[in-house]
């Protein structure tokens, strides 16, 4: 009965929840509500929101409350996690994911008993190069390292066709073989601003996993990233919203010191696609059905945009 009081004190639990309230620091710290469930399976969240903490530190608060990372990782699997590394930018300036967040991803995969885990981002890059300074500049590269995660080289990329099952217009893509042959995919995107889908977070941080990422901006981008869902989403999706680039994206003027950078730390964490775009929507200032993949995607039932309806569990640090 103690250990359920310790948890009902620390943790919140709640349907209906407005992420407006998580990015607006309306949490109290140590006073927080619960609705408790006598089931484990029954208290664990659609979604988890952390905020006010260092980007370990609140990835480790979220999988927690998501019960655990042996929840979506079990001994001896393989996993890929795929950051966001599209631009060669420091990490202060938030053009990509954080990597102090990718590094305790990894170290998480290793503790729940993964056998291997890869780190890749197909770069929005002309060359190979250039490519190489997104790994090393954003800083992923070495922290992966630093972790035991296998960094792979951005020119030694594999990738099959594959059926796209339900695509209105991405009927095919040719997609990395990682991704084909893992047994876990983690997405790790950085919510941050984009010129043309106004925002880029979650779903759209899958381009990075398919080979000719620029055929989507000819045939329909909205469109092309909600379909690519209908052939795989990731196992787990966690949103870097530390720092967060809130115009000029996707890749930002390179000033760690430009008013277009916002810190907001926080972290989500969901297995829906949907869901976690729409709240991260939320936490930027804008609506889910303003943007265009994500009132397509939930159209389509790959995930749910109606926050009300989800368990969500949120923590300030």
């Amino acid at each position: 009965m103690a250990g359920e009081q310790k948890f009902k004190r620390r943790e919140i639990l709640f349907r209906g929840l407005s992420l407006g309230l998580v990015a607006g620091g309306a949490l109290i710290p140590g006073k927080p509500d619960f609705l408790w469930a006598k089931e484990k399976s029954a208290r664990i969240p659609d979604l988890v929101a952390v905020k006010n903490g260092e980007p370990d530190a609140m990835f480790k608060k979220a999988i927690e409350l998501m019960g655990g990372m042996e929840q979506f990782v079990k001994k001896g699997q393989t996993v890929v996690v795929k950051p966001n590394i599209g631009w060669p930018r420091v990490p202060e300036v938030g053009a990509n994911t954080n990597p102090l967040l990718v590094k305790t991803i990894v170290e998480s995969c290793w503790a729940a008993g993964a056998r291997r885990v890869y780190v890749f981002d197909n770069v929005v890059s002309p060359t190979v190069s250039n490519a190489r300074n997104c790994y090393q500049l954003s800083g992923i590269e070495e922290a992966a390292k630093a972790a035991r995660a296998v960094v792979v080289p951005v020119d030694n990329f594999s990738y099959r066709e594959v059926r796209i099952p339900g695509g209105k217009i991405l009927k095919t893509a040719d997609v990395h073989s990682l991704i084909l042959d893992c047994d876990v995919f983690i997405n790790v995107p950085v919510l941050k601003h984009h010129s043309s889908t106004h925002l880029t977070i979650a779903m759209k941080n899958l381009m990075g996993v398919v080979k000719n990422r620029m055929a989507y901006h000819l045939t329909g981008l909205d469109q092309c990233i909600a379909d690519f869902c209908l052939y795989r989403k990731p196992d787990l999706n966690v949103v870097d919203a530390y720092r967060v680039l809130m115009s000029h994206g996707p890749s930002g003027p390179g000033n760690p010191q430009s008013a277009d950078i916002q810190m907001k730390k926080t972290l989500l964490i969901s297995r829906d696609i949907v869901a976690i775009d729409a709240a991260a929507a939320k936490i930027f200032g804008r609506e889910p059905e303003s943007i265009g993949y994500i009132k397509i995607a939930h159209a389509q039932k790959i995930g749910n945009m109606n926050l009300k309806e989800l368990k969500i569990a949120t923590y300030a640090m």
